[in-house]
């Protein structure tokens, strides 16, 4: 595969990102953008009976209740232990409460689930944070908070989501752009630049109010030493025991209101409050209400700098704050405060130019940093010990009995607080071990130390669970989602420039135990063939596949058996690149590759493959051994292509005992050897690579045709889900319960299986795809431009090498970004004000999937995370019309 060899490395944001390692962030990251979009909501808040964390902390009481273990705030700082946080917060003088945080629906209140309802952008981001830059439209109009509850609560699941843009809330344009820039003139020095510009035909007034406080780590029977802030001046000087005092300064202008980030008792529970208490709402209820309800003694926990800007029609106003340790000499707002944000966006232009292959497109350079912008502002601390959540506070009412059992029981031993890469920011503020995955490959291309660690991270014993499963996500840390750390690993190494053996050799002896618990856990028939449930893809069979079957058998699957042969490939590879320094690594090497061999077999003998189909499907074998396929043509039954991997012909020359093994192996075991494509080229001479596959060239032949049909899985902008045959032809089970049906769904999901907005029946996720044009790569190594299909596989079809194929489709997963010859960008779907508005038509949103049919994102709106892999795609297309050899 091509890799960027680090072309950064010489840029001053490179020689800075030099001083943080795979163990260790570095000065320059002690500061960042770690604050989530969303704290509400969010499992590690919940402490109810049943479980339902949306309900016991809503948006409602966000702006009045401590969090006990994240914070959130608008375009928000922290240093990396979240100890004390910098945000903003916005008053356009009509609404209820002030603007601090992102305001979304819940999954009951969404009719296709949770769904965030504002518009805003990370538009810029180096990977130290040196530099950051964020927007966001306001309305200046009150914000239509029951408006957008109540049309949704409307709406059916047959029905698009009632979103911001279908009000009056930007009409006239009567809205206000802000924008917020972060410049660090040094690793301590933190430099904030607000701009308010009024889009509006009139004048208008805007309260803008920086924000500065503690998270509450006070408040839950530690004992632990309560910092404290003061004012002095148009200063706010910090003292906490565990990080260097700050000094936060502002100009004259601004008035500073302070209180503690306390919950107000009396407002949510009725209880009688504390004489003299000022929490955490109360600069809230003095700036809405007019009520002087922050301390006149200006000491506490949490300061506003009260600033309320009038701004003509068209006109911009700017405010700014500047960080800096207690003991630097007074702050200056101009010149070193200019010097500083100027040198910051130099050193970020010069470091993307750097990044950007010389062959990419203006287009694609703009996707590029802005999606790069995403990956950077999605990491955020995550904080959580599970047994102290399970057990309870001290300080508060110890939760109900049996709470174990609702959620998480397993998990007492995960103990995090870590700067982790989300996938979203809003939707998901949480990780999630596949995406992260994915999320590291994309963020190798910035900064490898953080993708490494981030991979690490997950298989230390802190996160890995003692059996040696890796946690799922915070929903559900025992769900299983598909075991692609090994294949991110390895991307992660070649993209770094394949010379880091030590991270290599670390995460193979982690993903050794991992790889084990999945033998043992998933395959229940001893038989090579596996289950493993739902594996993320959601609602994508007939039935929940996580869940008891309705008919008598065991579902054994395509897609969990494939994941687990391209395990078996992927430690293989890993060990085969180890062993070139270390040849005990070889004895490995065989183990993996004899057990893809039995994999592979178990697989093609199931009956998963359907001859007349010329398609992998699930299967379910019934207690007297008969076999049920399910002829659902989805995204299962592509899966098997991934397991394959290619062996440079010198590791039979230099390995010697590897080759005998391989050679016995073939010898001794023919009827496993013969089920993997290529291997008997061990064989033949020693020039050619050599090709270890589930799907043989011929079967490949005949899947790709399904794949290349625009009438199944081709769309204008990648690989549909679900093929589009269902849509005639939906599939349909008869049960004792009633018949299931599967159909095709180019849009957001109609059913509730395994939640409401989340949708594997027809529209486009952008890691299968991009896991599937690396696939194609790997066979084009192998099969040589000799080896054709007709693409598209329609009346406009010729035949086209795999390679070439391969490219086409990462085409078609950019263009999802890209203006197409009627400027539109297909991402942005049918509103025009994103299509045609110049003010909002370069800000890219990176949606959690995108539409089938037309594009247009759908899901969570900013799931940088593994939409994230644009960055991968963007750069692997670019470097290859720039060589088009492949490497």
């Amino acid at each position: 595969m091509p890799t960027t060899g680090m072309p950064t490395a010489r840029t001053a944001e490179g020689s800075r990102l030099a001083t943080s390692s795979e163990s260790l962030p570095g000065p320059w990251k002690l500061w960042g953008a770690y604050l989530a979009e969303r704290a509400w909501g969010t499992v590690r808040e919940d402490y109810s009976d049943d479980g339902e964390a949306w309900t016991y902390f809503p948006h409602d009481h966000a702006r009045s209740r401590a969090y006990r273990w994240s914070e959130d705030g608008l375009a928000g700082v922290s240093d990396n232990l979240q100890r004390l946080c910098l945000a903003l917060a916005l008053w356009n003088g009509q609404d209820l409460i002030l603007k601090e945080r992102i305001f979304g629906l819940t999954n009951a209140e969404g009719n296709h689930g949770e769904d965030v309802k504002e518009y805003w952008w990370y538009t810029d981001a180096t990977p130290t944070h040196s530099w950051l830059s964020w927007r966001y439209h306001y309305p200046q109009r009150a914000f239509p908070y029951e408006q957008l509850i109540e049309e949704n609560a409307k709406r059916t699941k047959a029905e698009p989501e009632f979103e911001l843009l279908d009000t009056d809330a930007f009409d006239d344009d009567r809205y206000w752009t802000i924008t917020v820039d972060y410049a660090k003139a040094s690793p301590d020095d933190v430099c904030m630049r607000i701009s308010v510009h009024n889009n509006g035909p009139d004048e208008a007034t805007l309260h803008v109010l920086p924000t500065v406080w503690f998270r509450n780590n006070w408040s839950w029977g530690d004992n632990r030493r309560r910092p404290s802030l003061r004012v002095e001046g148009n200063d706010v000087l910090t003292d906490h025991g565990s990080l260097a005092s700050m000094r936060v300064s502002v100009g004259s202008t601004a008035t500073w209101l302070v209180c503690d980030n306390e919950t107000n008792v009396s407002r949510l529970f009725g209880v009688e409050p504390v004489p003299g208490s000022f929490p955490k709402d109360a600069i809230n209820d003095t700036v809405v209400n007019g009520l002087p309800l922050t301390n006149p003694d200006l000491t506490g926990t949490k300061a506003g700098a009260h600033h309320k800007v009038t701004v003509a029609p068209g006109a911009t106003a700017e405010i700014r704050l500047r960080m800096q340790p207690a003991d630097a000499v007074a702050a200056d707002l101009t010149d070193t405060f200019d010097d500083a944000m100027a040198a910051r966006k130099a050193d970020a232009d010069e470091f993307y130019a750097a990044l950007t292959p010389p062959a990419a497109t203006t287009e694609e350079a703009l996707v590029l940093r802005q999606a790069c912008a995403g990956m950077v502002w999605g990491q955020q601390l995550y904080h959580v010990d599970v047994a102290r959540w399970l057990a309870g506070d001290p300080s508060r009412p110890p939760p109900a009995r049996g709470r174990a059992a609702v959620r998480n029981g397993r998990w007492r031993h995960l103990n995090a607080a870590d700067v982790m890469s989300m996938p979203d920011t809003w939707e998901f503020p949480w990780f999630a071990s596949w995406d992260l995955a994915f999320q590291a490959v994309a963020l190798a291309h910035i900064d490898a130390p953080f993708a490494k660690h981030q991979l690490i991270l997950l298989c230390r014993e802190w996160f890995m669970h003692p059996n040696g499963q890796l946690p799922a996500y915070e929903w559900s840390y025992g769900d299983m989602n598909p075991p692609v750390h090994a294949w991110a690993a390895l991307r992660v190494f070649e993209i770094d420039g394949s010379t880091d053996r030590g991270f290599l050799e670390r995460i193979f002896h982690k993903l050794l135990i991992n790889f084990t618990w999945w033998v043992n856990r998933t395959d229940n028939g001893d038989n090579n063939v596996f289950e493993g449930g739902f594996l993320g893809l959601d609602n994508i069979g007939a039935f929940d596949r996580s869940g008891p079957l309705p008919i008598p058998g065991i579902l054994e699957q395509s897609d969990a058996t494939a994941w687990m042969a391209m395990y078996c490939a992927n430690m293989l590879s890993i060990a085969l690149a180890l062993a070139n320094d270390d040849p005990v690594y070889a004895d490995v090497a065989t183990k993996f590759l004899e057990h893809f061999a039995y994999i592979s077999t178990a697989m093609n003998a199931s009956g998963m493959w359907d001859e007349t189909d010329g398609f992998y499907y699930d299967i379910v074998t019934s207690p007297d051994a008969d076999v049920l396929a399910l002829r659902v043509r989805s995204m299962v039954g592509l899966i098997p292509l991934y397991a394959s991997a290619v062996l440079d012909p010198t590791v039979f020359s230099t390995l010697t005992d590897f080759r005998k093994r391989v050679d016995w192996f073939i010898a001794n075991r023919p009827a496993f050897a013969e089920s993997i494509g290529h291997l008997k080229a061990a064989k033949r001479s020693d020039d050619e690579p050599l090709l270890l596959s589930i799907v043989t060239p011929e079967r490949l032949k005949r899947i790709m045709l399904t794949v290349a049909d625009p009438a199944e899985f081709l769309s204008p902008h990648g690989l549909r889900s679900l093929s589009r045959c269902h849509e005639a032809h939906p599939f349909t089970l008869s049960l004792a319960s009633g018949t299931t049906v599967v159909d095709y769904e180019p849009g957001e999901s109609t059913n509730e299986l395994f939640g409401g907005n989340s949708n594997w029946r027809g529209p486009v996720w952008m890691p299968v795809n991009a896991m599937v044009i690396e696939a194609l790569r790997r066979y084009a190594i192998a099969l040589g431009d000799g080896f054709t299909i007709k693409y598209p596989n329609d009346e406009s079809g010729t035949e086209q090498s795999l390679l070439v194929i391969a490219d086409d489709l990462s085409r078609r997963l950019i263009s999802l970004f890209v203006n197409d010859a009627a400027g539109r960008r297909p991402v942005m779907g049918i509103y025009e004000r994103m299509q045609t508005d110049p003010k909002w038509h370069d800000l890219i949103l990176f949606h959690e999937y995108f539409h089938g049919d037309t594009g247009a994102g759908l899901g969570a709106s900013h799931q940088t995370g593994w939409t994230g892999l644009v960055i991968d795609l963007i750069i692997t297309s670019a470097m290859a019309r720039g060589n088009p050899t492949p490497s």
